[in-house]
């Protein structure tokens, strides 16, 4: 039995589940972060969001520099500081 490759650990989400949406047309960081959910853990893509562009690049044949990265955004509303010292 073939060991999988896990990609995002927060998640639990393996390389081939990624090659599998790349085949199906979502090249970029963004879309497979909505596809799957990659990057949506609690390091909120620190550790995959690289490891997923090289899979991209790998799968697609394009430079890593032209593959649009993942977008991060501020918490909706703000969080103190307590809570995040407390994480």
């Amino acid at each position: 039995m073939k060991k999988k490759k896990i990609i995002c650990r927060c998640k639990e989400i393996t390389e081939e589940e990624i090659i599998e949406v790349i085949k199906k047309g979502i090249t970029d960081v963004d879309g497979i972060k909505r596809a799957l959910g990659a990057g949506m853990g609690l390091c909120q893509g620190k550790t995959c969001s690289i490891l997923i562009t090289k899979i991209i690049s790998q799968i697609t044949g394009v430079s890593i520099k032209e593959i649009k990265q993942q977008t991060s955004r501020a918490p909706v509303r703000p969080i103190p500081i307590k809570i995040i010292s407390e994480l």
